[in-house]
């Protein structure tokens, strides 16, 4: 009956969140690349090289889940060099990265869309020996569909956000016939379990492996330095950069503002912006030009003094900026809610600062502040104030990543647990973590 009910609302929920959907594919750009595959339709070629070996389908929604993936692929591959997979993404941001970083043992495509046929069209082609899911991206039908085909289906990095548990509990009679037929699933965190249990998953199948996300093992290299950039737009390599890493409506001016009082005490500081959705960036420039700032973009030719304030305009290239600046702010966090994921600028050796709406990383959150690892602000004066201790006071600056590292510990090893939960699902090997 679940099933039944699902597959007739999902199409007029389809109908009614398309318009949105489109508006948003034509804003940000490159929908026309690969789009049938939206629909199960395949290239000739690619069709081609799925009848070439045994392929694990792999979903990440967006660029965060895509990372996730290809930290996680990096290790199974180390393990199992003859293993191929496939790498699924909805978003055309997250498909274009994915392109760029291909190899020939892993292929990028775009996710069916959730229609019974569709989801047959695309399993019938590719052939899946196993799937994995990240975070919390489940399609009913995908999900049904695989396991009618005895194709295992696991979920790896499993989040539970506040926001998530409460969409989880107002379907649960629809989630509980879809989870039931998860074959594990990887905690990142253990107070996670319950929310699961409710769901209907047996204790057995809950595993606590941490979050991939969070581990420092096994992360890409910084293998862009921008440094380059910055003294051909006229920087100082003196010069303080705060950095506002995924930053949403109205935290750009905040930061401004922010700037503005930074520089009675700092008169060099420099602002480098990198909206969540660049699609953004020509709004931004028009508001932050009146602020009587020097505004420039990163993808456009500057000639004369160097700007104030710099927009990266551009995807993918965010966690090799972090490592030009000297502090970094992590946006959705004083506007809009749920924060965004400050582990890469953690990582990359840079102090962090956020506002109070952290929501999907509540537990990271308290981890960093009660380790003393970050720094919690509400308004331009306090990050102006804590921005000026970070630039003039080493050692407090030097304390604060230490401390981000130590709040990290828990995490260390996740990827390889995730890896042995993967191989523990589908080989029956003696690898996956303890369950919960």
């Amino acid at each position: 009956m679940t099933r039944i009910l699902y597959n007739l609302l999902f199409p007029l929920a389809f109908l009614v969140i398309l318009p949105r959907y489109l508006a948003r594919m034509f804003h940000r750009g490159g929908y026309r690349h690969d789009f049938g595959q939206r629909f199960a339709r395949y290239a000739p070629e690619l069709r081609a090289r799925f009848d070439r070996g045994e392929w694990i389908w792999v979903h990440a929604v967006s660029v965060g889940e895509l990372l996730i993936a290809l930290k996680l692929l990096d290790e199974l591959h180390r393990r199992h060099p003859a293993w191929h997979f496939i790498v699924s993404s909805t978003t055309s941001t997250a498909h274009a990265l994915a392109l760029g970083r291909q190899t020939d043992w892993w292929v990028p495509v775009y996710t069916p869309v959730d229609f019974p046929h569709l989801v047959r069209r695309a399993l019938d082609a590719v052939r899946p020996r196993a799937i994995v899911l990240t975070e919390s991206e489940m399609w009913p039908n995908f999900i049904w569909t695989a396991r009618r085909r005895h194709i295992p289906v696991v979920l790896v990095n499993a989040r539970v956000s506040p926001r998530s548990a409460r969409r989880y509990r107002r379907f649960a009679p629809v989630l509980r016939a879809v989870t039931r037929h998860l074959q594990a699933i990887g905690l990142q965190e253990k107070s996670h379990a319950a929310l699961w249990k409710h769901l209907g998953v047996p204790a057995q199948r809950l595993h606590l492996t941490g979050s991939v996300k969070y581990d420092p093992a096994g992360e890409r290299p910084q293998d862009r330095d921008f440094r380059p950039v910055l003294a051909g737009f006229g920087f100082d390599p003196a010069d303080p950069i705060l950095l506002g890493g995924s930053t949403h409506e109205g935290e750009e001016e905040i930061l401004a503002d922010g700037l503005r009082i930074l520089r009675k005490q700092c008169p060099a500081a420099r602002l480098l912006i990198a909206p969540r959705h660049v699609e953004r960036t020509a709004k931004i420039a028009a508001s932050l030009a009146r602020t009587g700032f020097r505004v420039a973009r990163r993808t456009e030719t500057h000639t004369g003094p160097a700007p104030d304030i710099l927009l990266l305009d551009t995807t993918g290239e965010l966690p090799d900026w972090y490592a030009c600046a000297d502090a970094v702010f992590m946006g959705k966090s004083l506007r809009g809610s749920g924060g965004q994921n400050p582990v890469e600028a953690i990582l990359a050796g840079c102090p962090v600062l956020f506002g109070p709406q952290m929501q999907n990383f509540a537990a990271l959150r308290e981890a960093l502040l009660s380790a003393g690892g970050a720094v919690e602000i509400h308004d331009a004066n306090d990050l102006a104030a804590e921005t000026v201790r970070l630039f003039t006071d080493p050692s407090h600056r030097a304390k604060l990543v230490e401390n981000a590292g130590i709040a990290l510990q828990p995490h260390h090893g996740a990827t390889v647990r995730t890896a042995g939960l993967v191989e523990d699902a589908f080989m029956g090997s003696d690898s996956a973590p303890s369950r919960v």
